[in-house]
């Protein structure tokens, strides 16, 4: 697993700066299709016969496997793993009855993982591959996306503000930016949120299908 670059550069303040990352040329472009990211806990599910049967999450390196360039990875998640009963619970609620045999990345959310910052009232997992929210109005430079994602509404659960973006290009390439990635100006507080959701200044258009 390549880890997925933020599309700007950092400053001393680990926040982002108008200085476009090596490597995420693409995106101003006008190339990939950007969607909303979820928070919540990255794992693969292995599916057969239209059943999980085999979950793994997500392994960071280290500070020192960094340096040797390793990259994330997946290890084997377990039910007799307190740390991992909530992935679980996530993934046997997830409907895979019209997934093919394979494996799929996917997000685990919902109540117990990472926070629950969305508030979702059920676990479950969302696969990369199936129905992104697609942003279809997502500007491309760095002062409008700043401004963009500060008001930017969660589709999956309305009333709260989604947590960034995701980036994926045709040839499988990803880049991201997240609403904390900029300055603490730019953030905004739940009832703030609420308000521009009623007003519709922070709605977003129905998400699209990709192209074939």
């Amino acid at each position: 697993m390549k880890k997925i670059e933020t599309i700007f550069d950092r400053g001393d303040d680990f926040k982002v700066i108008p200085k476009v990352r090596a490597g995420c040329e693409w995106v101003f472009r006008g190339e990939g299709i950007p969607t909303e990211k979820l928070d919540g806990t990255n794992v693969r599910l292995t599916v057969a016969a239209y059943k999980v049967v085999h979950i793994e999450k997500r392994r960071n390196p280290t500070k020192e496997e960094k340096a040797q360039g390793i990259e994330p990875g997946y290890v084997d998640a377990s039910r007799n793993d307190p740390s991992d009963k909530h992935i679980f619970r996530a993934a046997d609620n997830t409907d895979v009855s019209e997934w093919t045999n394979g494996l799929y990345e996917c997000e685990a959310v919902g109540p117990k993982i990472q926070g629950n910052p969305l508030e979702l009232p059920t676990p479950r997992c969302y696969a990369f591959k199936f129905d992104p929210v697609i942003l279809a109005d997502m500007p491309r430079n760095f002062d409008a996306i700043k401004e963009y994602i500060r008001v930017l509404e969660s589709r999956y659960s309305p009333g709260h503000l989604a947590e960034g973006i995701v980036f994926h290009h045709p040839d499988g390439r990803m880049a991201k930016i997240k609403r904390k990635d900029f300055p603490k100006h730019t953030e905004l507080n739940s009832e703030d949120a609420e308000k521009l959701w009623e007003s519709g200044e922070g709605m977003m258009k129905n998400p699209i299908k990709p192209p074939d």
